[in-house]
C-alpha cells in the first residue's frame, strides 16, 4: 500500500501548521514577558540605583545651586531661595526618572537579540503584538513604580496635594511611562548594538526633558523655545505631573488639550511600536 511519502515522491508529509495564539494566548504571553522584564530590572541592582540616583543628583544641584537665580513667581511655586527652587524642579526629577527607566527597560530588547532569547519567542506560538505589549507593559511598570517611590519620598519632604490633585500626577506619570516605554521600544527594535542605541536616545530624550518644563519653566522661555515646548509632549505630560503634585499652573496649554496631546501621542507610539515588532529587521541594522 502507498504511504503519504511516496505519493509525495519520497518526502515525508509536513506536519500542519499550529495556528497561533488567540487574544487570551497572546495576553498570557505578554504577561509573562512583562514579569520576566520586571524580574530582570530588579536584579540588576546598578540600573535601579542609576535610574533613581542621578536624577535626584541633579535635582539637588539645580535647587540648590540656581536657587539665589531662582523666580518663584515665574514657576508659580510657594516660596524663595532654596524653598522654592526645589520644589519646582521635583517634579521634573521624578519625570527624568520616568524617562531614564523607560529607556533603561528597552536595552533588554538588544541583549535579548544578542542572547537568542528574542528569536526564540519570535519562533514561537505567541503573536508578535503580545512581545510588543509585554516589553511596553513590562518597563512601564518598572517606570511607574519608581515615580510611585518618588512621589513618596516628596510627600515626606513638600506639602501633600490634594487627593484629586496626587490623582492627576499619577495618572500623568502612568500614560508617560507607557509613552516612552513605546517611545524606546521603537528605537531599541531595529537596534543591534547598546552603543548606537544609547547615541540616538541621547540625541532625542535629552532635548525633549530640556524642553518639558523640568529646568526651565515656559513662562519665561524665549518665544522660539516656547513653540517648541507646545510640540513636546513630554512638557505636556510634565506640565500634567506638576500640575497635580505640585500645584504648578499650566503654562502650555489647558489640563484638556495636555491630555489629549499626551494621549494621542501615546496611542500612536503604541501603534508604531507594534508595527516595528511585527516586521522583520533588517541585517544592517545599527
Amino acid at each position: 500500500m502507498p504511504t503519504p511519502a511516496d505519493a509525495l515522491g519520497g518526502r515525508s508529509a509536513a506536519p500542519p501548521r499550529t495556528r497561533p495564539f488567540g487574544g487570551a494566548g497572546g495576553m498570557a504571553a505578554g504577561l509573562a514577558l512583562a514579569t520576566r522584564e520586571w524580574v530582570r530590572f530588579f536584579r540588576q541592582r546598578h540600573r535601579v540605583v542609576a535610574a533613581v540616583a542621578t536624577p535626584l543628583l541633579l535635582w539637588l544641584l539645580l535647587g540648590l545651586g540656581l536657587r539665589d537665580a531662582f523666580v518663584p513667581g515665574a514657576a508659580a511655586v510657594e516660596g524663595g531661595g532654596a524653598a522654592g527652587s526645589l520644589a519646582f524642579y521635583y517634579p521634573g526629577a521624578v519625570v527624568l526618572t520616568v524617562l531614564f527607566t523607560s529607556i533603561f527597560t528597552c536595552i533588554s530588547v538588544i541583549e535579548d537579540r544578542q542572547e537568542g532569547f528574542l528569536q526564540g519567542v519570535l519562533a514561537s506560538r505567541a503573536p508578535r503584538w503580545s512581545v510588543a505589549a509585554g516589553k511596553v507593559l513590562g518597563g512601564a511598570a518598572i517606570a511607574v513604580a519608581q515615580g510611585l517611590a518618588l512621589i513618596g519620598l516628596g510627600l515626606l519632604v513638600f506639602p501633600a496635594p490634594s487627593p484629586a490633585g496626587l490623582a492627576a500626577a499619577v495618572a500623568a506619570l502612568v500614560v508617560l511611562s507607557v509613552m516612552l516605554t513605546a517611545l524606546g521600544l521603537c528605537f531599541a527594535w531595529p537596534m543591534r548594538s547598546t552603543s548606537g542605541y544609547h547615541g540616538v536616545m541621547n540625541l532625542v530624550l535629552m532635548p525633549m526633558w530640556l524642553l518639558s518644563g523640568g529646568l526651565f519653566p515656559a513662562s519665561t522661555a524665549a518665544p522660539p523655545l516656547q513653540w517648541a515646548m507646545r510640540l513636546n509632549p513630554l512638557a505636556h505630560g510634565h506640565e500634567l505631573f506638576a500640575a497635580g503634585f505640585a500645584g504648578v499652573r499650566p503654562a502650555l496649554a489647558s489640563p484638556a488639550t495636555s491630555w489629549a496631546v499626551v494621549l494621542a501621542t501615546t496611542a500612536g507610539l503604541l501603534v508604531i511600536a507594534t508595527a516595528r515588532v511585527t516586521r522583520p529587521v533588517r541585517e544592517d541594522a545599527t
